[in-house]
């Protein structure tokens, strides 16, 4: 396992213990020795690190001699330093559930399983996270590295080396098998999973599960019960069982005690013949399952908070009783190919958050009552047959994000067309004014075959409206268009100054940097994040904090153009350029720097919106500055995914009237697609390419990953302070 050298692993080690790239005075000895025995190890150096956080010295000292007892090469019992100071055994239990079963899961659906386990599972995951032996990622998944995974399943095997049935959890296949084949189990199994390939099913007794009393957790894939259902544990959570062989529910099988129920592809017809009352459930699953004709009666499932049937192509009714779940934040009937239509009932819920409908070919309509749904924040119901959105849903103050694209020839601008017709001259201006008004809380609009008139309304009347992406249907009204939206924007330019937040409030995307400058103007440089978050992208903005008001002015990016990055620059707010195609590399992210200055010293950076403007699709993408700090990677990806090799892209910041934008560079980062990268072909364009210097070659490109490549010449560029050029007088 390759170790990170000595400054390396004393960095990464001081951002995890001291939030900061360096140690504190009074701690830098035993950073040092706590390093040491890390081996260079990046976990082993962030576990340690996130775990010292805010200790005093005397518990780092505690630390240290019990590292100095633990041989070098046994990573694990250094990592379970980590995992021993937790604090209580609540912690230690989500651990290690998260270990066995929760890998990959939804973080507030097993927040949710493991509060029915009594474990207080939000501060506990919170917790973990903090100490590095828990990851969220942006889709919200949890996550854990395979040494910290093999690390719990080791302390649970260690408990009962040899006898299985006495472990508090099973996972491995084999010794599941045993337990189950020969009807072993005991009251200290709390956890079990078996996942079988469909080609090796197995058929299994089910009162092999006769003395788990304490079963809590209970994952199946491949395997078939026979028996009485009485036998499993009536205190079972979490049932998720892909392949449930049976065309219902057993009515003998105690549910009173599930939080959720996940039967992905099932054989299953009609969910219960006799539903039980079951009042902890939160969480009911059946996607994929090609049988299920009708939904359950939801009158005895009151807190259900997901409901979740995608892919269902024979579900043809929904119970009139949906309308029951008065706590529900979620339903997805996603490609339910025979689904007609929705009982008058779903509009009642007023806790609804999300509805999604997409695929659904058959739902040709949405009544009025929609807007009886005051929570709604997101409708999808893409690739139906909807030809019109009810009127009513501009009433709703709550909706955020609503997605109509149509399905073969329907149109593609279903939703947009009804924001027309308000706005036509049958209807008085002040009608449609209110209209818009009471849409207030609507963040994200697209449009096609817009005018500039109609653009300009959107504009003054969506208050909240974040981002917008039109599609234009030739230049003439991209030109247009673009005139009309920056003229619209520029007009209200000094009014929204006092609703922006601080810098230090964006600081994941924004930063920003104060200088002072021969012409008396406060001169700031903003660097403007769009894209995936790597570690160059967090590197740098630390580097730019520390370095720029002590170096020249100029670009933050060291270098001109190589192929890890391309640059190009313009005066002003505005630069154009062609993007080149980059052999073996996609891009990830765009880095948008900006030089400004006013005539006084402001409180926020004054960026009120970036627009992209793609000439060759004929696109405009607006983002207002809320809306960038708040994308995460997804919405990223849809901006990016919206420029190819080969197109001619405007970038266009626009600013409070009181500044002035001085110089505007864009900053292409490319990452390998493959290990092997080959040589970049840039475009015939009047921008200087060069290779950044430290690197001697083109042959130290091949072979590296742009990750590794990029920190390696980064180190250079800083040690040799590349960052600016000219000296800033103060």
């Amino acid at each position: 396992m390759t170790g990170m050298n000595v400054d390396e692993s004393i960095e990464l080690f001081s951002w995890h213990a001291f939030k900061q790239a360096s140690p504190k005075e009074d701690f830098i000895e035993l950073s040092r020795n706590v390093v040491a025995y890390a081996g260079g190890l990046p976990l082993a150096l962030e576990v340690l690190g996130s775990y010292l956080f805010d200790m005093e010295i005397t518990e780092w000292k505690s630390v240290l001699e019990k590292l100095r007892k633990i041989p070098n090469d046994e990573v694990q019992e250094k990592l379970k330093i980590s995992y021993d100071g937790l604090s209580d055994d609540t912690e230690k239990g989500i651990f290690l559930d998260i270990a066995c079963f929760f890998i990959g899961k939804d973080r507030n659906d097993v927040i949710h399983i493991l509060n029915g386990c009594g474990l207080f599972a939000e501060n506990g995951i919170r917790v973990l996270v903090e100490r590095s032996l828990v990851t969220v990622d942006d889709k919200n998944q949890l996550g854990m590295h395979d040494l910290l995974r093999d690390m719990g399943r080791e302390i649970i095997r260690s408990k009962s080396p040899m006898e299985l049935e006495e472990r508090s959890r099973l996972w491995f296949h084999e010794d599941v098998l045993d337990v189950l084949s020969k009807e072993t189990g005991t009251k200290f199994i709390e956890g079990l999973t078996l996942k079988l390939p469909r080609t090796n099913t197995k058929s299994l007794c089910t009162k092999a599960f006769m003395n788990m009393k304490k079963l809590r957790l209970l994952q199946l894939s491949g395997v078939e019960l026979v028996g009485d259902f009485e036998y499993l544990s009536k205190d079972l959570i979490w049932l998720c069982w892909h392949g449930f062989p049976f065309a219902f529910i057993p009515t003998s099988f105690y549910q009173g005690s599930l939080v959720s129920i996940e039967l992905e592809n099932s054989k299953i017809t009609m969910v219960w013949k006799a539903t039980q009352l079951m009042e902890k459930l939160k969480i009911l699953n059946l996607s994929h399952s090609h049988y299920l004709t009708k939904t359950p009666d939801f009158l005895n499932l009151p807190n259900v908070e997901k409901l979740i049937l995608m892919d269902c192509p024979r579900l043809s009714e929904i119970s009139y009783t949906i309308g029951h779940l008065t706590k529900v934040l979620l339903i997805n009937f996603q490609d339910c190919i025979s689904l007609r239509n929705l009982p008058r009932s779903i509009y009642k819920l007023k806790s609804l958050k999300t509805l999604i409908l997409s695929g659904c070919l058959k739902i040709d309509k949405l009544e009025e009552d929609i807007e009886q749904m005051e929570s709604l924040t997101t409708l999808v119901a893409d690739k139906t047959a909807i030809r019109r959105v009810p009127f009513s849903i501009v009433r709703s103050k709550s909706i955020g994000y609503i997605s109509l694209c149509g399905y073969e020839g329907f149109s593609r601008d279903v939703f947009p067309s009804i924001i027309w017709s308000w706005m036509s001259p049958v209807n008085s201006l002040s009608s449609r004014v209110q209209t818009l008004v009471d849409m207030s809380s609507l963040v994200s609009l697209d449009v096609q075959n817009s005018s500039s008139n109609q653009l300009s309304y959107i504009s003054e009347e969506l208050p909240k409206l974040q981002s917008l992406w039109i599609e234009c249907g030739s230049d003439l009204q991209l030109s247009r268009d673009t005139t009309s939206i920056l003229d619209a924007l520029n007009a209200t330019n000094s009014e929204e100054s006092e609703s922006y937040g601080t810098t230090s409030q964006m600081q994941n995307v924004f930063t920003l940097i104060e200088c002072n400058s021969r012409s008396k103007l406060f001169e700031k440089t903003l660097l403007i994040q769009m894209g995936r978050s790597w570690e160059i992208t967090h590197i740098l903005k630390q580097r730019i904090l520390q370095n720029v008001t002590t170096s020249d002015g100029g670009d933050l990016l060291p270098g001109d153009c190589y192929p890890d990055w391309l640059t190009f620059s313009s005066e002003g707010s505005s630069v154009t350029f062609e993007i080149p195609e980059v052999n073996g590399r996609s891009l990830k992210t765009m880095m948008c720097h900006i030089h400004y200055s006013s005539s006084d010293s402001i409180t926020s950076d004054g960026l009120k919106n970036l627009s992209v403007i793609n000439h060759t699709k004929s696109t405009i993408q607006l983002y207002k500055r809320n809306a960038l700090a708040s994308f995460d990677d997804e919405e990223w990806q849809r901006v990016l995914s919206n420029i190819e090799p080969g197109n001619k892209v405007q970038i266009i910041v626009v600013f409070w009237s009181r500044i002035t934008v001085n110089k505007t560079s864009i900053y292409l980062i490319y990452e390998a697609i493959d290990e092997k990268v080959e040589h970049y072909h840039a475009p015939n364009m009047n921008v200087p390419r060069s290779i950044s210097p430290g690197v001697e070659s083109m042959e130290d490109l091949r072979g590296s990953s742009v990750k590794s490549l990029t920190k390696r010449l980064l180190n250079k560029f800083l040690s040799r302070k590349y960052f600016c050029k000219g000296k800033v007088e103060k």
